[in-house]
């Protein structure tokens, strides 16, 4: 017995036989946020053997309040989360494969991401990416753990293909965003953060420890500040016949024209730009910032993943792929002419 998981292993429900299967397994985490984090450290913990983390985004200092892997250093640095969080894990666990990833998930970048994994767990922020996974994980048959929280209150929910109803059997289409609160406008409380990513986490550790039969086959919410809770079970039986995407395969998320090159961030007063055709090699940043101080563009500092570079009121992280967080503005018109303006690409 491996020192490091001797209780997990005393444990019935593993056992030495689901400790192997855990080191044999991969697991894909889709965004490093508060759920990210807690999810990544948990899997990282549990000895899950590949745990890939993807994320878009880089550390802010109001992040320090339930974004567990992260630190000021961090915040400081700008740096960006999914590498600070691999660093960070692998420091926890050197046995474990961790592998951080600065891409946005996108239709052009989600099935190599999936079909490389063995679960996926849903740590995003918006119902836009949580609908290509659920296409993505459908059309490849990969089970995908569905996870959200804000204020006090979170939401999971197991998608097994072909077993039970998949994310459009139970909600149709995407809420309207503008309505829908954020943590942005509502707040969140780490409480209910680590409630659902313990809800999510159980569930992938039970799959990947050969254990699905177990899982639960229901949309689980609750609320941490009331204490309340509710339970809808969703069998087999509760998949809608006329499901576009698990019933009739129309797999509309993955289509290339559904992916808009420039998306307001909820909340947070910031739009991400991606440019119309990303580089083969990565940008250099010295030559870009010797650019734009000659253009009299301002001056722009950078280190090894962002430049950084403030103008026009406005403030522009910008990543080694070409994608840029523009700061200061939800308008998609403006942050696409700053970053035309700036950057040229």
């Amino acid at each position: 017995m491996n020192e490091r998981y001797s209780r997990q292993e005393l444990f019935a429900g593993i056992g030495p036989e689901g400790q192997a299967r855990l080191a044999r397994a991969r697991a894909l985490i889709v965004g490093c946020g508060a759920l990210g984090c807690a999810l990544a450290d948990t899997l990282v913990r549990a000895g899950v053997g590949t745990v890939r983390i993807a994320d878009r985004d880089f550390v802010e200092w109001s992040n320090l309040n339930r974004q567990v892997l992260f630190d000021e250093a961090d915040a400081r640095e700008r740096r960006p989360k999914a590498r600070a969080a691999a660093a960070r894990l692998r420091a926890i666990n050197s046995a474990v494969r961790v592998e951080g990833l600065i891409t946005d998930v996108s239709p052009d970048t989600v099935e190599p991401l999936v079909t490389a994994a063995d679960v996926v767990l849903d740590a995003t922020d918006n119902f836009e990416t949580r609908y290509l996974l659920n296409d993505a994980c459908v059309k490849h048959g990969k089970p995908w753990i569905y996870g959200a929280a804000v204020g006090s209150h979170g939401a999971t929910m197991t998608i097994l293909p072909n077993e039970t109803p998949c994310l459009r059997c139970v909600f149709e289409e995407p809420p309207d965003a503008a309505g829908a609160p954020t943590c942005e406008t509502a707040g969140v409380i780490l409480p209910i953060i680590l409630t659902v990513a313990a809800a999510q986490a159980v569930e992938a550790i039970k799959l990947l420890a050969g254990q699905s039969a177990l899982c639960r086959r229901s949309l689980w919410q609750m609320d941490v500040w009331t204490g309340k809770q509710a339970t809808l079970a969703l069998p087999a039986e509760r998949r809608r016949s006329d499901c576009p995407c698990c019933q009739l395969r129309r797999f509309e998320f993955l289509a290339a024209e559904r992916a808009s090159l420039a998306v307001v961030l909820c909340g947070r007063q910031a739009v991400q730009v991606r440019p119309a055709q990303a580089g083969e090699t990565a940008l250099d940043f010295a030559r870009l910032a010797e650019r734009l101080a000659r253009a009299g563009a301002g001056t722009a500092r950078y280190n090894a993943d962002i430049l950084i570079l403030a103008a026009d009121g406005l403030e522009a992280t910008l990543f080694r792929d070409g994608r840029a967080i523009i700061k200061g503005t939800s308008s998609l018109a403006e942050a696409r002419a700053f970053y035309a303006k700036r950057f040229g690409m």
